[in-house]
């Protein structure tokens, strides 16, 4: 049973106006997705319980609702973060990869393999996971080339906080087009999406 503290937290920390902020949120999300590797901002004015970060939590509050399944990692799992996100958007949660619709890894968080979760069928691909996961920084990283719809020739980004084998966890997920998860990058108050559509290679210095 969560103490008062976790309790009290639950209760606390939306957006102050939550149809404004989450329309903004939500087209700013849109325009990451619709333009790849560009940096977005996004309203971290919410405040969910820790390990969850400010910009995560305006995602989840911008996406989720009582039916979207919500997959957690062990961390925020165990935090307040499920019965925050049960107050506010009255989102289940499930431990079951493949059922969820969004899933939520904390920066520092081991990021599991995207096959673990749906990647959605050939007749109705858009019933994959969208990933979010947060990371240190979207810029100042290793270098990638990001190439795709809705980019101009090439785009360079430099996320810090991804793990080593990132790129090859992206090219098996690229593997499946036109199925295959999305991902959402998350760092403070900014994101960086990845729509499954996007070709991703290493820099070559």
């Amino acid at each position: 049973m969560p103490d008062r503290t976790q309790a009290h937290t639950a209760y606390t920390g939306a957006f102050d106006n939550p149809v404004f902020r989450s329309q903004v949120v939500f087209r700013a999300l849109m325009d990451g997705m619709a333009r790849p590797g560009t940096i977005v901002p996004v309203d971290a004015s919410a405040m969910p319980p820790a390990p969850m970060g400010g910009g995560a939590g305006a995602v989840a509050l911008t996406l989720c609702d009582n039916d979207t399944p919500i997959w957690l990692t062990q961390a925020l799992a165990q935090s307040a973060v499920p019965a925050w996100l049960a107050f506010h958007t009255g989102a289940p949660v499930t431990d079951i990869k493949p059922e969820a619709r969004i899933a939520f890894v904390e920066a520092g968080a081991l990021v599991p393999g995207f096959s673990q979760f749906s990647l959605g069928t050939q007749e109705y691909p858009d019933r994959s996971t969208t990933v979010v996961i947060e990371i240190a920084a979207l810029s100042g990283g290793v270098e990638m080339i990001a190439s795709g719809p809705g980019i101009k020739d090439e785009v360079v980004i430099s996320p810090i906080g991804l793990p080593g084998i990132f790129l090859t966890l992206w090219n098996e997920n690229r593997a499946v087009f036109p199925r295959g998860v999305d991902l959402v990058l998350v760092a403070g108050d900014a994101a960086l999406c990845l729509p499954r559509t996007v070709e991703l290679r290493r820099k070559e210095s």
